[in-house]
């Protein structure tokens, strides 16, 4: 039994674990680096094609992203997740391969004029269908069992419609083991989806530590944030924009809309239109509604039992189209416009800024934490213009923020969650932080709990058989900017990987009969003399 880590080992996105057991080769998540990359991420230690079973905590990209990427390059495994997060990796994987195509092409444009070769997209459309083909479902709580080698439980853990952490049993010569996988860990008190689950016992724990150095504020209310936000706004005559994530933080602002219409919280604006312009948005609602019981906790569940759904009301306008989004900035009605992408940085967001930022009557209301270097994270440390298609725009509009609206636990839920364990692991593996957040939040880990916590960088190895690190816990901390000696990428590296899809392939036909063998081989033989130059 061995864990290799690789990917948001000292870093926040790009959440990748490689877990072998017997002959069982799996990767816990397979996401996608997004924003700033600290450290390059060592791959797993076999072919693409060798791994065999995928579990996946939940749908964000930083998680998922880079599952189609392994089917182009020869994974055919299982991918098993909950109802849920299959629901919903069914439109986030199809949109991360129409950005991948989309950018792609415009810096291809670029490159022809400019007479550079082209770049193929990091995955296509067809690699996204592929693998989601291979998606399995399971409820939370279900008893799984994989093979002889694996069982596997989900366990709600309140950060998204349908994240879980995984429990995993292995099973080795005669001797059983237990790890976890916390997955992101959702903040108390969340509206619409459950609060995290405790898990009982494991013998190894790996968890995030996204937000391990800060506290959340207790006891915000948003809805009467935003019915103040919104009453100013609508008296003033201007619109209040809202930048938000497609998937969790658009459905829960809807919620809160639902709340404020329901309870006539606005004055003299009693009719007021809510539109979320998010093609993508508009899916995850949908996928919402689909998931609500076994997903919902106790008070929403009580809404859908009387009829109501929690996250519609009168006035909510769905835009899908270009020219529905085009037509909300030629309607001169105050309204509200909920809009991706959450950060400013892409999407249809920016049209509704350049039209309203620089009105003083609008409101522009940020939901969600706000990377450096993006558009958001300039207009909320105040500045005065910003660039907009190749525009300069006065920064006029008022600038909200809504506060410890975020779906991960903070340091104090973090703890919690990791001193609930009845049984006391006997390591903790902390990821899924910046650089210097992983290693202070194991201290406090260590300090809480009694138990060992390490913070391994990219490329560590433990054994958790005997319970020891094959290699020094620091792992390879490679810098970005070095880099690292990587195989070839593009449509030769696919290429790459398709011959060693088939060295698989041939390996497993080892022992068959010698009229199909030869069959094999005449059929290898004719292809290599068409393209061997």
């Amino acid at each position: 039994m061995r864990l290799i880590f690789s990917g948001a080992a000292h870093e926040v996105t790009g959440s990748s674990h490689y877990l072998e057991v017997g002959a069982t080769k799996m990767l816990i998540d397979c996401g996608m680096e997004q924003g700033v990359n600290l450290y390059e991420n060592v791959p797993p230690p076999v072919p693409y094609p060798e791994i065999q079973i995928v579990l996946l905590t939940h749908s964000h990209i930083d998680h998922v992203g880079m599952l189609p990427y392994i089917y182009a390059r020869g994974f055919r495994g299982r991918v098993i997740a909950t109802t849920a997060t299959c629901d919903l990796c069914q439109i986030m994987l199809k949109d991360s391969a129409h950005i991948q195509e989309t950018e792609a092409e415009w810096k291809n444009r670029k490159a022809r004029r400019a007479g550079r070769p082209e770049t193929p997209p990091l995955y296509e459309m067809d690699d996204a269908l592929g693998v989601l083909e291979l998606f399995e479902a399971y409820d939370y709580g279900e008893i799984v069992e994989l093979n002889d080698n694996i069982t596997i439980r989900f366990t709600d853990i309140g950060h998204l419609l349908g994240s879980a952490s995984i429990e995993v049993w292995m099973r080795e010569d005669g001797t059983e083991r237990k790890i976890v996988f916390s997955g992101d860990i959702g903040n108390h008190n969340k509206p619409l989806i459950r609060d995290p689950q405790p898990t009982k016992e494991a013998d190894y724990v790996v968890m995030e530590s996204t937000y391990g150095d800060r506290l959340h504020k207790k006891g915000v209310d948003h809805i009467s944030e935003l019915v103040k936000i919104v009453q100013d706004t609508l008296d003033r005559g201007g619109n209040v924009v809202i930048p938000a994530f497609a998937v969790g933080r658009t459905q829960e602002l809807l919620y809160f809309f639902r709340h404020i219409k329901a309870e006539r919280l606005v004055h003299g604006h009693e009719n007021f239109e809510v539109y979320v312009d998010s093609p993508l948005a508009v899916e995850a609602t949908h996928v919402f509604k689909q998931n609500q019981l076994e997903c919902y906790d106790d008070e929403t569940r009580e809404l859908v039992s009387q009829g109501i759904n929690p996250i519609s009301f009168p006035g909510l306008k769905l835009s899908i189209t270009s020219d529905e989004s085009v037509a909300i900035n030629f309607d001169t009605k105050p309204k509200v416009i909920i809009s991706a992408s959450g950060m400013c940085d892409a999407g249809r967001i920016r049209h509704h800024l350049k039209h309203n930022l620089w009105r003083p009557e609008c409101t522009v209301v940020f939901a969600g934490y706000q990377a450096e270097g993006t558009i958001g994270r300039s207009l909320t440390e105040g500045a005065e213009t910003v660039r907009l298609f190749g525009e300069t725009i006065d920064v006029k509009a008022h600038i909200e923020t809504l506060h410890d609206i975020s779906g991960h636990a903070d340091q104090d839920g973090l703890l919690e969650w990791a001193d609930g364990f009845e049984k006391k692991p006997r390591q903790y593996f902390i990821v899924h932080g910046s650089d210097d957040v992983c290693d202070r939040f194991a201290a406090l880990v260590t300090d809480r709990t009694g138990v060992p916590a390490k913070a391994p960088f990219s490329g560590a190895e433990y054994d958790l058989l005997r319970g020891v690190w094959v290699s020094d816990p620091a792992g390879v901390p490679i810098p970005a900017k070095q880099g690292q000696e990587k195989k070839p990428s593009g449509v030769f590296g696919r290429l790459l990987a398709a011959g060693e899809r088939l060295l698989l392939v041939i390996r497993h036909n080892e022992g068959g009969a010698n009229k199909d063998l030869a069959k094999f081989a005449d059929q290898i033989n004719s292809l290599c003399d068409k393209w061997d130059r």
